[in-house]
Parts: structure tokens; sequence; C-alpha cells
């Protein structure tokens, strides 16, 4: 369903909330986001190896115009201009940064051999850019070691841009993350990763166009690249704080900090240098505790002590503070003054909110209730440019006291296009609410306006009148945002009601899928499972994989799928293969017959026990609907 497909202007309602925003803030920020630059793609463009653009930064070249459009929130106006600087920057002797091509930074140490490079990135092609530009303007170096800071792909997709699997293997390039790192990055990735890769263009906003009405800005960084993401394994692993290590050359003294950004993430120490790398921990934003892609919710209390912890262990001697997104900061007094902001910021959160819901306020009545103080308002790295105090608060709640507001009459509500359905007709019919809803739109009352139109879009999906106006609503409630996650998430909402959603495809992630273990292949296969299409079936298959030296057995129990290490007893099959085979089976490279038919699974017992796994697994699909049925 197609009509006005156009970008609407601010009214004169959103005009307004936008002239009014004032703000006070730094302008070293400034300074700091431009201090040390000595280079910079010549096009600003990367490409792919199939001359695909990858990434383009000239696609903001508006933002070049200091003042804000009436289209954009002045104060997040600020913080793009700021992602928008973008280079090679030299951040201390011995130190660079690649910023602006990617949402990540990536940065180049010199060691006694060659780069040290720490988080290379979500894009090999971006990554690989970066690398060239710091040795055509810094000499030529190989890599000698990748640190990984956490588990998020867009601090290790692009690792195949810096390094190779052959240089990893032969032990030329070293590869250290925190420890569990690997498994979180599979499972936060792929056991709910379609789903949240579906929302992420949501919350990132990579199928709006560039522009002042549309995306500006990712909070942490200019824009999400046009490149899948890639995964090497750990060499070694950091398994408890104060572990030091000599990379290169380079000492290192490392904190482990498990579910704060990331649930494997760590910060670490330069102890020759005075180089404190803060991760994702702390950037020039307020974070989210958790993200509206979804992901596990973050333990706010354990990120502010973990933030006092780098402050007492590190503090009195960091003269330099990077981070994993955004630009650094210089000097002792002003490393520890932002580390103590940061640091109360999630405090003040949890705290807080954990007050009013102890007084039995709901999540929608602490956010209302919660206004960011004064202190934090004060400085651009602690305002909701990527997290937002809106949805910080019900994180903190559903940490503790889940979804449920505690309130039986949102204990098991319908569904939305029945509840749609029911509103609407108690409303008068689809064309009364709309009516109405129209003038709640020209009194500005836009919120109002999202919330009844989702119950006409649900309830009747091809009311062109309710989808439009819906559209218009939640365009004006982006453009008023100062959180980019908020902005992409109404600007793309109303793009989809327009437009409608973008075309399904497959939603295997195959380069991540290579690095899983047989558990983790198993535990993939259960979240697969057609449940309904198995009731009342029974087997056991038990698999050899001689590549691992391990046998395990796969159940079919009470409608479930289970993988168990181990050999199985009596099974119904037996197969024997290596892992590599059964994830190219599992990504979609080849079939189960087509392997067995060349040779490269051997089968043994009734054949029906796999065609009753494996004929029996959805294949998830991305473009899902969001704002519709």
């Amino acid at each position: 369903m197609t009509f006005d497909l156009s970008r609407k202007p601010a009214t004169q309602h959103t005009s307004g909330v936008n002239a009014a925003v004032r703000f006070e803030l730094d302008d070293a920020d400034t300074q700091r986001s431009t201090r040390g630059r000595i280079a910079q793609l010549p096009t600003g463009r990367v490409v792919g190896s199939q001359g695909n653009v990858v990434w383009d930064i000239t696609r903001y070249t508006f933002l070049e115009d200091a003042v804000a459009p009436d289209t954009v929130n002045p104060s997040l106006w600020r913080q793009a201009r700021l992602n928008y600087e973008h280079g090679l920057f030299e951040v201390a002797p011995g130190i660079w940064q690649a910023r602006g091509y990617d949402i990540s930074n990536v940065t180049f140490i010199a060691g006694t051999e060659g780069w040290i490079v720490i988080d290379p990135l979500t894009s090999e092609d971006c990554a690989r850019a970066c690398l060239n530009l710091a040795n055509e303007h810094l000499g030529d170096r190989r890599v000698t070691a990748v640190i990984y800071t956490h588990s998020h792909a867009d601090h290790f997709g692009g690792v195949r841009g810096v390094t190779t699997d052959e240089d990893v293997a032969a032990g030329r390039c070293r590869v250290i993350a925190p420890v569990g790192f690997l498994h979180e990055a599979v499972s936060e990735n792929l056991l709910a990763g379609p789903a949240m890769l579906r929302r992420a263009s949501y919350q990132f906003g990579p199928l709006l166009p560039a522009g002042p009405r549309a995306h500006v800005d990712c909070g942490l960084g200019k824009a999400i690249p046009m490149s899948g993401a890639g995964l090497l394994a750990p060499t070694e692993d950091i398994t408890f704080t104060g572990e030091e290590l000599i990379v290169d050359g380079v000492r290192i003294v490392f904190q482990l900090t498990p579910e704060t950004e990331a649930p494997a993430e760590m910060n670490f120490f330069f102890p020759d240098h005075g180089w404190l790398c803060m991760a994702e921990n702390c950037t020039h934003t307020m974070h989210n505790l958790v993200p509206i892609r979804g992901a596990k919710v973050r333990d706010a209390l354990a990120w502010s002590k973990y933030i006092g912890e780098a402050l007492d262990l590190f503090g009195a001697d960091a003269t330099l503070m990077f981070a994993s997104h955004n630009w650094p900061r210089w000097g002792r007094d002003d490393v520890r003054a932002y580390l103590r902001l940061q640091r109360d910021l999630y405090r003040w959160m949890h705290d807080q909110t954990l007050r009013l819901a102890n007084q039995g306020y709901t999540p929608t009545e602490i956010s209302a209730r919660l206004v960011l103080a004064p202190e934090f308002l004060a400085q651009g790295h602690t305002r909701g440019y990527y997290g937002d105090l809106v949805h910080n608060t019900k994180a903190v709640y559903q940490r503790y006291l889940s979804w449920y507001d505690g309130n039986p009459s949102r204990l098991n509500p319908h569904e939305p296009t029945e509840a749609g359905r029911r509103y609407v007709a108690f409303m008068g019919g689809p064309d009364a609410v709309v009516a109405k809803a129209r003038e709640s739109f020209d009194a500005g009352d836009y919120r109002w306006v999202c919330e009844v139109l989702n119950h006409v879009v649900f309830g009747h999906p091809d009311h062109r009148e309710g989808r439009a106006l819906q559209a218009d609503a939640l365009e004006q409630l982006g453009y008023q945002s100062e959180s980019t996650t908020f902005r992409n998430a109404y600007l793309t909402g109303a793009q989809e009601l327009r437009e409608g959603p973008p075309k399904p495809r497959d939603a295997r992630a195959r380069s991540m899928l290579m690095a899983l273990t047989v558990d983790q292949v198993f535990d993939l296969l259960g979240v697969r499972l057609r449940a309904e299409s198995v009731g009342g079936q029974s087997l056991t298959i038990g698999w050899t994989f001689p590549d691992l030296g391990q046998h395990w057995r796969l159940e079919l129990s009470n409608r479930t799928l289970s993988g168990w290490l181990g050999r199985a007893v009596d099974p119904d099959a037996t197969v024997t293969t290596t892992r590599s085979v059964l994830i190219s089976i599992i990504a979609g490279d080849a079939t189960m017959a087509e392997a067995i038919a060349d040779g490269r699974i051997a089968l043994g017992g009734n054949p029906a026990a796999l065609v009753t796994v494996f004929s029996n697994l959805d294949v998830f699909q991305s473009g899902f609907a969001i704002v519709e049925p």
C-alpha cells in the first residue's frame, strides 16, 4: 500500500518545541572531536569488493550548517555535527584513531613490531580502508595483535580487514578478548538474531536516507556501514581484573566489566603511557541500559561500580581516556571529572528508578516523573543522544521487577490486532477515530495521535487516512527527539507506514555461524523447531565429530530439541560428520541430502529420524512487520 510518500516539514508545534530547546554545553567538544587530525579518506567513501558503496560520509554534508533546521532537535544537531568529524587522528604519540568511517572507532597503537588494533569496526571493508589510511600516513606495519573490547558486532565484525585467518592460526597475530566473549557474541546475535536485526533497523535507521528530515546520526557515531560482520575467535582470554600482558612490547593492565554495556566487556590501562581505554562503558552520550533493538538488560548498578573501580585503579595515573565511540578526553583532571559524572549518571538512573518503584510507581509513571538532573544536562556526554532516560528507567524496572507493572488489567491483554478492533469499535469506528486524532494532531499532541491511531492501523490496516496520519505524527515526534534511537525509530516507523516494510530475506548470519560450537548449533536448532509439527514424537540421533574428537546426542522429546555432550545409547539414527559441514547445512549452503550423497555425512540407523528433525525447522526471514499487523 502506497500513498503520499513525501516527508513532511516540521509543523508549527514542532518548530516551536525545537526553538525552545536550551542547552549550555562544553564548547571544548568541538576541539576534542577534531584534535590531532592528520588525514582523511580522499573521497570519504569506502567501496566493497563488488563495487558496492559500504560507507559514504559525504551523505552528511548538510551537517556543515551550524544552525539546526527545525526538523532536528538542536541538541542532537550538535552531536551529529561532532560525529561528522572524520579522519585519522593522532590521539597521543604512539596511538591513533580512525573515526567517522563506521559507527565505531578503530584504534591503532604502535608496538615494537607492528600495529596493535583495538576494535576493528563492523565492516571488513571499512576496517581495511582505515588500516590502509594509517599505513599510508604513518608507515606500513603488519598487525601483530587485535583486542576486542566487548562482544558487540561493531567491535569485531571487521577483523578480517586487518588480519587473516592464516596469520591468527599461525600465531603471527594475537586476538585478545574478555572471558566469555565468544559465547556472548554468538548467543546475543544468533539465538534472537533475526528479531534483533529487524528491530535494529528502527534503532539505527539504516533504511532512512541521510538528510535533515531523515537520518542525521546514531549518537555513538554516524551510521551503520552497509556490509556484513565477520568473526575470528579469540586466541587469548582475559580472565581477571589486574591481569597484565605485554602485547608487542606494550604493557597493558586489564579490568573485566561483565554485565555492563555488553555481557562480556573490559576496560584496560597502558601504565607506561597513562592511556585508559574505557571500551563502550563511557562514551560521549548516555548509553542504553537495554537497547530498543533488544538485548539482555544491563546492570546499571554494576556499570556504575565498574566505572568507579576504574577511577580507583587508574584514575590517579590516567592522562588520556579514549573509547570505542566518539572522541577522547585529555588531562588527568578532565579524565577524572568525566569518569566521575559517567559513574554517577548510571547510579542515579538505577537508584531513582528503584526509589519510585518502591513507592509503587509503574515504569510508565516513573519515566514521566524522572527528569534528567541539571548536573547531567550540563554535559553533552551525559545527555540522551543514544540512550534515553524514558527507556532506561524502564530497563532498570524490568531488570528487577519484569515487564509486568503489577496491574492485573495489563497481565494478559489482547494482542494488538484484536485490541485495535475493540478499541476502534468502542470509539465509533475508524473514520471517527481518525477525525478525532486529526484534531489532536492539529493541537500538537502527537504522542496521543500515535497511541490512538495504532489501534486503527492494527484493527483496520487498510485504512489509508489512519496510516497516513499516524506516519505524520511519528515523523513530528522524530523531529523533536534528542535521542537518535528515538528519532530513528519514529522516522523509520513513519517510512514503513507509507511504503511498507522491507522485502523479506534470509536472516541467517552465515559469517557468525562459522564460529558456533556444537552446543550452540544445537541450541539454535531448538529455537527453530516447529513444535506444533512434532507432537507425540520422541527420538535420539547420535552425532560423531571426528574433527573434534567428540560424541553428541540430539534428543527430540516433548516437542523440544536438546543437544547433550556424550555418546547416545541405542540412537534412532547416527551421523558422522564435521562441525563445519553441520554449520554449512544450518547456514543453508548445503542440504542434508547433498551432504549425505557426496559423502560429507555418514548416516546410520533410520534416516526418517533425521528427516523428522530437519524437515521441521523454521528458516527465519527479516523484514517482518512492526508498525502494522
